[in-house]
C-alpha cells in the first residue's frame, strides 16, 4: 500500500515537485520533500533522511539540473541503499543516474508535464488502491472530500482529452476536473 510519497527534487525545480504534491494532496496522498519550507531546525541530511525512510515510495523529478545535483544523487542513493520503490520522472533528454538507469522512467517536456503527473498517479493507482478525492472549490472554496473517480471513466476522459465533472456539495456548482492532476479548471 503506498500512502507517503517521497519527492526528490532540485530546489530549480520546485515548482514541478509542489505540481506533483498538489496532485498528490487531490488524491489523498501524503508527500515529503527536504526542499519544503518545513521543519528547518533539522539539517537537509536528516530531512532527506526522515522523509525517505517514512515514505513508501521515492519520485525522482530529474531535469538536467536535477540530475546534475549533488542532493538529488545522494536521495537516489539513500533510495536505492533503503531499498524503496522508485519512479523516475524524467525530463526528455535527459541521462538517468547509473544507480536508476535500469528502471523505467516516465518522461515529460515542460509543456506538457501534467501529463507525466497523470500517468505517475495512474501508476500509483495500478500498486495501491485510491478511494477519495480531496478538492477546493474554485468557485464558494470550501474543501470536500469525495469518492475518486473510477479508473475507467478517468482513462476514458484521458482518451477523449476531456474533463471530468463533479458536484461541489456546499455551493452545488458543477466543477470541471482535469483528469491527469484531479485539479479544478476555470
Amino acid at each position: 500500500m503506498i500512502d507517503r510519497i517521497y519527492i526528490a527534487h532540485c530546489k530549480e525545480d520546485e515548482a514541478l515537485a509542489q505540481g506533483l504534491a498538489r496532485a498528490f494532496w487531490a488524491v489523498e496522498l501524503e508527500s515529503f520533500s527536504s526542499l519544503y519550507k518545513k521543519a528547518r531546525a533539522f539539517s537537509l541530511a536528516e530531512r532527506m533522511r526522515f522523509g525517505i525512510r517514512q515514505s513508501d515510495c521515492v519520485i525522482i523529478i530529474l531535469t538536467q539540473k536535477g540530475a546534475a545535483s549533488p542532493e538529488v544523487n545522494q536521495e537516489i542513493g539513500l533510495a536505492v541503499g533503503m531499498d524503496q520503490l522508485i519512479i523516475p520522472l524524467v525530463e526528455n533528454g535527459v541521462q538517468i543516474p547509473v544507480l536508476i538507469n535500469h528502471l523505467q522512467p516516465i518522461s515529460f517536456y515542460r509543456k506538457s508535464y501534467e501529463d507525466a503527473v497523470g500517468e505517475v498517479i495512474q501508476n500509483i493507482r495500478q500498486l495501491t488502491r485510491l478511494e477519495w478525492l480531496k478538492l477546493k472549490c474554485p468557485y464558494c472554496g470550501e474543501e470536500m472530500t469525495q469518492y475518486i473517480t473510477p479508473e475507467e471513466e478517468v482513462d476514458r476522459a484521458l482518451l477523449k482529452r476531456t474533463k471530468l465533472e463533479t458536484l461541489c456539495s456546499y455551493c452545488e456548482r458543477v466543477i470541471s476536473l482535469d483528469p491527469r492532476t484531479f485539479g479544478p479548471i476555470i
